[in-house]
């Protein structure tokens, strides 16, 4: 029973006075709202006229009051008790006293005024005035025969929208397969547990706890409500029977799972980390689910009602339910979902960006798992295979940095340029398939995958995407520039994206320790690393006069300016160039479509522990239409290596293309 303090507001001394000294009938009711603050339900009971106590008896009384008093959650009882002006005497063995009660509950304030009859009655210790009792003297309309009922009102939980307004999550039903307790014997217990694939021991521990009683509902498994057949199978056993549950739905499965997690029933760590829950309420688990929980977390409401023996039932408290919000971010649903489809289970990762905004359009990670699964309520044995799973569908891989690879040499060269490092039209003179700086690296060496007759400039240089030609660059460009240079693209530095991802690197150290890391850097080796968000969001630089937008992911944040004056028009001019010759007869051919004028850069990223040992291979396209530039994507395929590197990648992107031009028709 919870405390809860008490304010008696008495009349004058005169008032009691006026109706028999200590023994008055104001101080018997004062003694009663003392005894009601203390929770004392037996010294209340003392102060009863015999009628009273003939219609109720102390056991049946200190019982039921007890109990609803802490169902419904009292506390903050605060009661006035009459004036002189105020009392009514209609004889010498009845007086009528009103009194006001004000109460907190579990569904709000209840304020009721009630007037209570006294009545002069003879006892043991003499002449004693008593309450003529009732049951609305605790809670209003309530009278014999009734019964107080406590009823929550369902919110929903707030949806996740597209830019489109396509559902990513909303909020549907479940079917909860369960049984009717005391009406299934032990073969349809066998029988029910062979449907469900649980153990017969888990339905004698759900029908032995401690709430079950024979008649009740006990649910033991929540499937999706289109799942026909393990339905029939199941209510085919007597005993075995179906309930509807609220659950959470995701509409585009596997292909957004990693981007919008999923609800589950908060534990026990969550509880003591989050504030406003109680044990059984759904939080958010991954993803957007996660991320957005204070926005998207519903709070029911509840109600206290008066259920009349006779009569319509009489609401004395409300609180109303309160939905989550509705948000709306800037993925493209569809989008996604065709880029999640071109890998077919292979593992990798894209990203797509609205160059003039920062909108993220799509954040992709294959393979994946069905976030439905686990709204419905997993089981440990399948969570395990996921988890044991080489293909690791539960990594979110777009939260993840990479070797970008040959997709970094624009870069350096937007850094060498704007170091005055670099001469775009100035060809350099590139001998062989090897070059070092100089005999200090020993046998280390850049290689290039084919030789040069003539002298290499920044737009031959893409469209052959020579190795030597970008470690020359970052040479010329020196450490200190480089980096400064790097930083400016947001290598080294927080990336301002709402989703957490893992933030790009320069290297390790964050410094060129070495000549070598520099010069692999500037092709985007060494020890650079990127997520394939941030690196579609770089791109835009070429595409948006030289800035990066800062990355959104809420739909109805402003676009704002995050890095500029990365590059000259100009500049962006011989680099825009020198991508679309990647693609039209460098080393992005597969994606040269009809109608289309992708351009883009290719990279394979070899890792691997020294030079001249072989490792993995992740192939990368940074692409995006020359003739609509509304959006660079960035596409990786991991361990691409017996596909071609890059080429898969490339041959990937390029089918995504094709069929966004029939979509967009």
């Amino acid at each position: 029973m919870k405390r809860f303090a008490i304010l008696l507001t008495v009349g004058a001394a005169a008032l009691l006075g006026g109706c028999g000294g200590p023994d008055a009938p104001e101080a018997e009711l004062e003694a009663y709202m003392n005894e009601w603050q203390e929770g004392d339900y037996n010294g209340m009971y003392a102060h009863f006229t015999n009628e009273t106590k003939s219609a109720i008896t102390e056991e049946q009384f200190v019982e039921q009051y007890e109990k609803i008093m802490a169902d419904i959650e009292m506390n903050k009882l605060k009661v006035e008790l009459p004036n002189e002006e105020d009392v009514k005497q209609d004889n010498e063995q009845t007086v009528r006293l009103p009194f006001r009660a004000d109460m907190e509950t579990i569904a709000g304030p209840v304020s009721f005024q009630k007037e209570a009859v006294m009545k002069l009655e003879e006892t043991e210790e003499g002449d004693e005035w008593l309450i003529d009792w009732d049951p609305s003297f605790l809670l209003p309309n309530y009278a014999e025969g009734d019964k107080v009922r406590i009823q929550t009102l369902e919110a929903e939980r707030g949806l996740i929208l597209d830019r489109n307004g396509s559902s990513l999550a909303v909020n549907g039903t479940a079917a909860q397969i369960g049984v009717n307790a005391g009406a299934i014997d032990e073969a349809g217990k066998a029988a029910l547990a062979k449907v469900l694939g649980i153990k017969t021991e888990f339905i004698d521990e759900q029908l032995g706890q401690s709430w079950v009683q024979d008649g009740y509902f006990v649910p033991l498994k929540t499937v999706d409500e289109l799942n026909e057949s393990i339905l029939q199978k199941a209510t085919a056993i007597s005993g075995a029977t179906t309930s509807s549950k609220p659950v959470r739905k995701y509409p585009y499965g596997a292909s957004a799972a990693h981007l919008t997690g999923y609800t589950g029933e908060i534990n026990a760590e969550e509880l003591k980390e989050n504030k406003g829950y109680e044990q059984g309420d759904q939080i958010g688990k991954r993803g957007l689910e996660q991320l957005l929980e204070e926005q998207l977390k519903e709070t029911d409401g509840v109600q206290i009602f008066i259920e009349k023996e006779k009569g319509e039932p009489v609401v004395i408290a409300k609180k109303e339910p309160q939905n989550g919000q509705d948000v709306k971010v800037t993925i493209n649903a569809e989008m996604q979902k065709l880029l999640f489809e071109q890998y077919g289970g292979t593992a990798g990762t894209a990203s797509a960006v609205e160059p003039k905004t920062g909108d993220v359009l799509a954040l992709v990670s294959s393979p994946s798992f069905d976030p439905n699964e686990f709204a419905l309520g997993i089981s440990g044995e399948r969570y395990t295979a996921l988890q044991d799973d080489p293909k690791q569908p539960l990594l979110n891989r777009f939260a993840a940095a990479y070797s970008p690879g040959s997709t970094m040499k624009p870069i350096t060269a937007s850094v060498a340029m704007k170091a005055k490092k670099l001469n775009p039209a100035e060809g350099k003179t590139i001998t062989g398939l090897q070059w070092q700086k100089d005999s200090s690296w020993g046998n280390y060496r850049v290689t290039r995958v084919s030789e040069s007759t003539a002298p290499v400039t920044l737009e031959s240089a893409l469209v052959a995407s020579d190795n030597i030609y970008f470690a020359m660059a970052a040479l010329e460009a020196g450490s200190d520039q480089m980096k400064t240079g790097l930083q400016s693209f947001g290598f080294g530095t927080e990336y301002p994206f709402a989703y957490p991802l893992r933030d790009s690197q320069v290297s390790n150290s964050g410094e060129f320790e070495s000549d070598i890391l520099l010069a692999d850097t500037g092709y985007g080796q060494g020890e650079v690393l990127t997520t394939m968000t941030h690196l579609a969001n770089a791109y835009g630089a070429f595409l948006n006069s030289g800035s990066i937008m800062n990355p959104l992911l809420k739909l109805d944040d402003e676009p704002s300016v995050w890095q500029k004056e990365l590059v000259t028009d100009d500049q962006s001019a011989i680099i825009k160039k020198g991508l679309r010759g990647v693609v039209e007869h460098g080393t992005a051919q597969a994606a040269n479509i009809e109608g289309i004028a992708v351009s883009g850069k290719t990279g394979t990223a070899e890792i691997k522990a020294e030079q001249g040992t072989t490792g993995k291979e992740n192939g990368l396209f940074v692409s995006y239409d020359a003739n609509n530039p509304a959006v660079v994507l960035a596409f990786l395929v991991e361990d691409a290596a017996g596909a071609g590197g890059s080429k898969l990648a490339v041959e990937k992107a390029g089918a995504f293309y094709k069929k966004w031009m029939v979509y967009n028709k």
